[in-house]
Parts: structure tokens; C-alpha cells; sequence
């Protein structure tokens, strides 16, 4: 029995192929391979907690696969390597590494020349970054890791909270979250900075 898979609103469906790239055979579910994942991710935010990383780091495409695989690598084969596969969302698979590099210098030119309060500038990186679509999965909660890492390394300033609930499963939390990303993707990016830190 293969990998049999529910979505939400918003989430990005695995082709056939991802799917067979899991390294744990034995999850069949959503439950646990939600299980699976949340543990991994835990682990990843403690490797952000025990050191401190600067600006050169941070802003560049080994990093960001870094953390994903980080987050993703004890569950599938593929966490860390730029998706291959065209998806519903975000840019075409060819684009991602030009779109990331151009983002990546564009935050930067932010923090030089403080076009942005931290908050903002953080939450502009991790809205891009979802919008491009990097990885097969996990590009929303990769995203607000990185973001975490932004605020928390280059500002000095405390991780977001981003609604301190499930926003991964369906409920309010996530339709807060949804609403906050599609105000985004209009050029409001208020309402996903005050779901950030609510």
C-alpha cells in the first residue's frame, strides 16, 4: 500500500514520483506522515536555536536548501534539492533558482538600506520565497523558519509566533494565515506581519 494523501486548502500536492522518495515505507497516512515531518522539524528548529548564523549565510541558495533538508531529510530523499516537477503554485521549476537569487539580493538591498522595519522585511522574504516554490513540499513552513532565522539573526529580535496554532491543518488559525498570504500576494503585506506576531 502506497502513500495516500489528503489536501487542505493550500497545500501542494506530491506527484507519484516525490511520493516514492519517502525514506520511511511504513507511513501510509497524512497522520503520520504529519508525525513523521513535525518531529523532523523540531530537530531542525533546534539546530537554529544552538548557533548563530550571519548575513553572508543566510542570504544564499546553499542555505536555504539547508534548512530544508534539515527540516525534511530524515523523512524524503528529496529534502534540500530544488523541486523538478512543475507544481499549482509558483514559479516554473527553471525559474527557481534565478527567482531565489534575485530575492536573495533584493533582501539584502532592504537591510542595507532599511526600506523596511525588521518585521516587514522578513515577512516580504518568507512570502516571496513560498511564492517561488523552491522544494516538491514544505515550502510554507520552510519559509517561516526562514523567516525566524531572519528576525531572530540579522534583527536580534524574537521568533514570530505566526498565530501560535496549527496553521498546517485546517481551522481558523490556517484561514487567518491563508487570508494574511493572499493580502500578500496584492501587495498588503500587514495583515500576514500582524498574523506573524499574533
Amino acid at each position: 500500500m502506497g502513500l495516500e494523501l489528503e489536501y487542505v486548502d493550500g497545500q501542494t500536492p506530491l506527484d507519484e514520483d516525490e511520493k516514492e522518495c519517502l525514506l520511511i515505507k511504513a507511513i501510509t497516512t497524512r497522520g503520520e506522515l504529519d508525525e513523521f515531518e513535525q518531529q523532523n522539524i523540531e530537530q531542525a528548529v533546534q539546530w537554529t536555536l544552538m548557533r548563530s548564523f550571519k548575513q553572508i549565510e543566510i542570504f544564499t541558495e546553499p542555505f536555504i536548501k539547508e534548512v530544508h533538508k534539515k527540516m525534511y531529510g530524515d523523512v524524503w530523499t528529496w529534502a534540500g534539492e530544488f523541486r523538478k516537477t512543475n507544481k499549482n503554485t509558483g514559479m516554473d521549476k527553471w525559474q527557481v533558482s534565478v527567482e531565489l537569487k534575485t530575492l536573495l539580493d533584493d533582501t539584502i538591498f532592504w537591510i542595507t538600506k532599511k526600506l523596511y522595519e525588521p518585521d516587514e522585511i522578513a515577512v516580504r522574504f518568507k512570502h516571496r520565497l513560498v511564492s517561488i516554490h523552491c522544494f516538491p513540499n514544505g515550502n510554507g513552513r520552510h519559509s517561516r523558519l526562514m523567516a525566524d532565522i531572519i528576525i531572530e539573526n540579522i534583527f536580534k529580535q524574537p521568533v514570530f509566533t505566526w498565530g501560535a496554532g496549527d496553521i498546517v491543518h485546517i481551522g481558523e488559525m490556517r484561514k487567518k494565515y491563508l487570508v494574511g498570504i493572499k493580502t500578500a500576494d496584492k501587495g498588503d503585506y500587514k495583515p500576514l506581519i500582524i498574523f506573524a506576531r499574533s
